[in-house]
């Protein structure tokens, strides 16, 4: 499955209270659920892992996955969650929420588990995660809730739309947790993103990189990669190609002072790199202009 082709579907969002002594029995459900603490603490086994959470703990529970869930404590327990497919289905209308363990299953229900797709499209999202910036994720979530209980014209869509920023939130979140020296060097690396975003009129160096950075260059590979998806010098020649892409569209400059203004030493050498990324020569972009002049 391809992440561009997400089409969430929403099948519960509530806010849930739990003041009195309470278990959950072991069960697997169809769906994916994500399980936010408010309030409260929990006692979360999944599979043969146990987990405790704490306010602003998120646990995401996949379908066949088997879990059960306790209350700890005597204070009241507030856990907002969402049951959703990650793709909508002929039958995302007919599945329900489960309560059994799977020998229990009958079936017709068998036939409504989906399946488990998250790993394909991204790294492994953990069952439970300490959130950095939990409010964030909460505001979204309480979103999704009210959009879910007062079902306003079109909620369906801004549900979805909300969905997908609570997810990719998520996914960031998991993502920062499972690398942590990403997150100690953001600020650096951030600072060497912006440095490269406006001096695309010149060729840059890994070592001025690292002299601005304080990293060392081939650490700095390494971070800025695992952070941006790509090397610091191929995130300025994306950039620098996008300057030259607008400068193209939008001004009469000839091409080869383009090529100039943004550190190229020929109209060769410029082409070449700019049919790289675009995947057509400049002149492309050029000749649209004009004829919608």
């Amino acid at each position: 499955m391809n992440i561009h082709n997400l089409s969430p579907y929403l099948r519960i969002a509530m806010d849930s209270y739990v003041s009195f002594p309470w278990y959950l029995e072991e069960r697997v459900l169809f769906d994916y659920e994500i399980l936010y603490l408010k309030e409260g603490r929990l006692k979360v086994t999944v599979e043969d892992d146990v987990y405790f959470g704490e306010p602003g703990d998120i646990f995401f529970f996949r379908p066949k996955q088997r879990h059960s869930i306790s209350k700890v404590g005597t204070d009241l327990v507030r856990q907002p969650h969402l049951h959703f497919d990650l793709f909508y289905q002929e039958d995302s209308h007919d599945v329900k929420v489960s309560f059994k363990k799977f020998e229990n299953m009958t079936k017709e229900e068998m036939k409504w588990f989906r399946s488990d797709e998250i790993d394909v499209l991204t790294i492994p999202l953990a069952s439970h995660i300490r959130l950095r910036h939990h409010l964030v994720i909460e505001k979204i979530l309480f979103e999704i809730i009210r959009e879910f209980q007062m079902k306003l014209p079109f909620y369906e869509l801004n549900m979805k739309g909300l969905f997908i920023q609570l997810f990719t939130a998520l996914l960031r979140e998991n993502y920062w947790n499972r690398n942590p020296h990403l997150l100690s060097n953001i600020n650096e690396l951030e600072q060497v993103r912006i440095f490269l975003k406006h001096n695309t009129g010149q060729k840059v160096t890994l070592d001025e990189l690292a002299k601005i950075s304080g990293i060392s260059k081939y650490y700095l590979i390494t971070l800025f990669n695992q952070t941006f998806g790509m090397s610091p010098i191929q995130y300025h020649q994306l950039m620098r190609i996008e300057k030259a892409r607008e400068m193209i569209q939008f001004t009469n400059e000839p091409l080869k002072r383009i090529a100039e203004l943004i550190g190229f030493p020929d109209i060769h050498s410029f082409s070449k790199a700019f049919k790289k990324i675009e995947g057509v020569n400049p002149s492309f972009y050029r000749k649209k202009n004009k004829s919608n002049s």
